[in-house]
């Protein structure tokens, strides 16, 4: 399963894009974000990414949300991750 990472200060066009063709290519895609900007800018290019799918004729999507740990720079972080599937 292809993994997307979602910052806050990511662009939501491209990031919809990126999410809406994995889910073309594999049926599924992970995002992970950590931060409340980074979540706000993910729920967002997930909302664009579905109006893409749906708009192409596709089944309409569906997102898992949970927590997961990442270790970054050497330090545990708590993070929400997006399960999207087709």
């Amino acid at each position: 399963m292809e993994i997307l990472r979602v910052a806050s200060r990511s662009n939501l066009n491209p990031t919809a894009g990126a999410i809406a063709s994995v889910l073309e290519e594999n049926g599924v895609v992970e995002i992970h974000a950590i931060g409340a900007g980074a979540v706000n800018q993910t729920v967002k290019a997930i909302a664009i990414a579905r109006r893409m799918v749906e708009e192409e004729g596709k089944a309409p999507i569906k997102v898992i949300p949970g927590f997961i740990e990442l270790e970054i720079d050497g330090e545990t972080k708590t993070g929400i991750r997006f399960i999207v599937e087709r």
